[in-house]
């Protein structure tokens, strides 16, 4: 019999790519990798127990650096260089798509972006399918603000994954990051037609009913998703919640966005870099809305502590320097200035998006969380049109808005928080906190009209409401806690 008929055929991972020979438990676990990367399975981390008993596997090495590198600690861990070299090592027994796993680990290990995504782009030529790598490539496009590329990535390879939830939901998203609601809801409901709880689909759509003022539909959507979350990574279920908590804040109901912070939003890993932004973002909007969280800061700032020197990425240490600032937590000084050497030695591909923007609003947001109101304003509004190039959605780059409009009142624009505040309105106009800080302003102003005419609409934010398609009424609360 011919010998190449006796062979195995080889095996396959869930999208349908030939991996390279290995021991069951490696493969299983290169599979566990794939869903978990593309789902935020809990089994992602099952690559490194595989990695350690078959050191020899090049491909559960990549995996098992590049998971150890999206762990986002701050700096390199050491173990990402060592499933490096062991890959590096048994490159030979890679094939041409697992070889551009490795570059693409080798490259992000030597700080080449560009590289990395590049390597990301030789995998999907040569397997359309490998939606591991297109993952890879939009979360470095979405740390840099590259929202065209993102979607530019996920388009390119969209004949060959049109029956992958996972694909519509990354395709949503990139669609949203560019503003394009109408393709991005569809994209987004056409992945849960195909598998409801896809959780970045989920997250595309929840991201498309905020922007678009859909409140109450936000509300009853998400709810109805939630009892899935407990199944997701911490930050997928984490940062599930945090929307739903945005949605309950712009209804006033404070008492339930406290408690998804309590329970859910601040529950799992925090240790983890998104899980703390988010508790940071969270707790910084519900003050900006005149809810008193300040235990909640003391205990966030214990787990801040450790980011005392985390300059990593801009976006993530603008949000550890306020969380820490508002703890009254001596390291909020320790980072600001290293958010100022960072600045004064970042490379030159580097240095705009550090010294230009950055290192500004970190002034700013270090003022702001001190109570200096007027520096506040003058550093942070000219840094808030081009904090895009830093990362992060236009949802969560919205808590450095709102702590622009919140230094504003504070020190006395009123005319230039009007003007903020009636545009925010456009969207959603009973937003609850938006038409509070109208009603005083006008106020203020002694404009009895306009303020009665919030005061109006604070009301129609606060009473019971049905989804557009829904059924049963949305609860709100009728206090602050």
């Amino acid at each position: 019999m011919n010998r190449a008929a006796m062979s195995p055929a080889p095996h396959l991972d869930p999208l349908g790519n030939p991996v390279s020979p290995g021991e069951p438990a490696t493969l299983a676990a290169i599979d566990a990798f794939v869903r978990g990367f593309l789902g935020y399975r809990p089994e992602i981390a099952d690559i490194l127990a595989a990695a350690e008993a078959e050191p020899t596997h090049a491909l559960a090495q990549a995996y098992a650096g590049l998971l150890h590198l999206l762990s986002e600690t701050g700096s390199i861990p050491e173990p990402a260089r060592i499933a490096h070299a062991r890959a590096d090592a048994a490159r030979t027994t890679a094939t041409p798509r697992e070889a551009c796993a490795i570059d693409a680990l080798s490259a992000w290990l030597a700080g080449d972006i560009p590289a990395c995504q590049a390597a990301c782009r030789r995998a999907l030529a040569l397997a359309p399918r490998d939606l591991a790598m297109l993952k890879l490539h939009q979360y470095h496009d979405f740390n840099r603000g590259q929202f065209l590329s993102m979607l530019r990535a996920a388009l390119d390879v969209a004949d060959a994954n049109t029956d992958q939830p996972a694909w519509w939901g990354m395709a949503a998203f990139a669609y949203e990051q560019c503003h394009l609601m109408d393709d991005a809801e569809r994209a987004a409901r056409h992945a849960l037609s195909l598998d409801p709880a896809e959780p970045w689909a989920q997250h595309a759509l929840a991201h498309c009913l905020l922007t678009t003022g859909r409140i109450d539909d936000g509300i009853a959507f998400l709810e109805a998703a939630s009892p899935g979350w407990a199944s997701l990574t911490s930050f997928m279920d984490t940062h599930h919640w945090w929307h739903l908590a945005l949605f309950y804040i712009a209804r006033g109901r404070f008492a339930d966005a406290l408690a998804a912070y309590d329970h859910h939003a601040w529950a799992r890993e925090r240790t983890f870099s998104q899980d703390q932004i988010g508790a940071v973002s969270l707790l910084a909007r519900l003050e900006c809305a005149g809810i008193d969280v300040t235990p909640r800061w003391d205990d966030l700032g214990t787990h801040l502590a450790a980011r005392a020197t985390d300059t990593d990425q801009p976006f993530l240490s603008l949000q550890y320097l306020y969380g820490l600032a508002r703890a009254r937590r001596p390291e909020a000084h320790t980072l600001l200035a290293a958010i100022t050497r960072r600045a004064e030695t970042a490379p030159a591909d580097l240095h705009t998006a550090w010294a230009e923007i950055t290192l500004p609003a970190a002034r700013a947001l270090f003022a702001h969380a001190t109570g200096d109101h007027a520096t506040t304003v003058t550093l942070l509004g000219p840094a808030l049109a081009r904090l895009d190039t830093i990362g992060g959605s236009h949802a969560q780059r919205d808590l450095f808005e709102q702590l622009f409009l919140d230094a504003l009142l504070q020190a006395g624009h009123d005319s230039r928080a009007q003007q903020i505040l009636e545009h925010r309105r456009q969207s959603d106009p009973t937003d609850v906190p938006i038409n509070r800080a109208l009603a005083a302003l006008y106020t203020r102003a002694a404009l009895p009209g306009p303020a009665a005419a919030a005061v109006a609409r604070v009301t129609q934010g606060l009473r019971p409401c049905t989804p557009a398609g829904g059924s049963a009424p949305c609860t709100r609360d009728q206090s602050s806690p």
